[in-house]
């Protein structure tokens, strides 16, 4: 039995976090928070401390930076993960290609993680449940850096992967959540 993919977009302190927590508190199952930011200041600090303290004390939190798909690995059939967030997933990702390879060619860095966003989606094959949340953010202006468009570039492509593959996605805006796509529009 396939499990469900909800995304829950929106841009900063739009309300999404807090959105996509209570659908996965509504569910009744055990829910895995996936966090994957990385703290290396006071105010991402404080900024990590607020969602530790509202997420439910029986939650089990694992934070990962990188390897989000081992942690689904982990996974199985009646499971609620949330990944908060894909974007500073990919920001993960895009900086780790960086360190790693420094003059790989930014196709091949936007293939590589596009294949793991790929893998993501897929990972609700095995009965999971998965709730991703991103950030929307091609509403903006042009990056004038080029790392910055490649990030823009890639946070677009991997909305609309995992939105195309997801059984309802919403949008939410100054803390008010519209369903843009529900499991009757797949």
């Amino acid at each position: 039995m396939k499990g469900k993919l909800i995304l829950v977009l929106g841009g900063s302190r739009s309300g999404k976090s807090e959105f996509a927590e209570r659908i996965a508190k509504r569910s009744g199952k055990r829910v895995t928070y996936i966090a994957t930011a990385a703290v290396f200041d006071e105010e991402m600090a404080t900024r990590v401390k607020l969602h530790q303290e509202r997420r439910a004390k029986d939650w089990v939190t694992i934070e990962e930076e990188t390897d989000v798909l081992g942690v689904l690995s982990k996974g199985g059939k009646g499971d609620v993960f949330l990944l908060d967030c894909a974007t500073v997933w990919l920001t993960n990702l895009l900086f780790y290609q960086q360190r790693l390879a420094p003059d790989i060619a930014p196709d091949i860095i936007e293939r590589r993680i596009l294949e793991q966003v790929a893998g993501l989606a897929e990972t609700v094959k095995r009965g999971l449940d998965l709730i991703v949340v991103s950030n929307e953010i091609g509403l903006g202006v042009v990056p004038e850096h080029h790392l910055g468009r490649l990030f823009r570039d890639l946070a677009g492509k991997t909305n609309q992967v995992l939105a195309a593959r997801s059984d309802s996605v919403y949008l939410v805006v100054a803390g008010i959540p519209m369903e843009i796509k529900s499991g009757l529009h797949k």
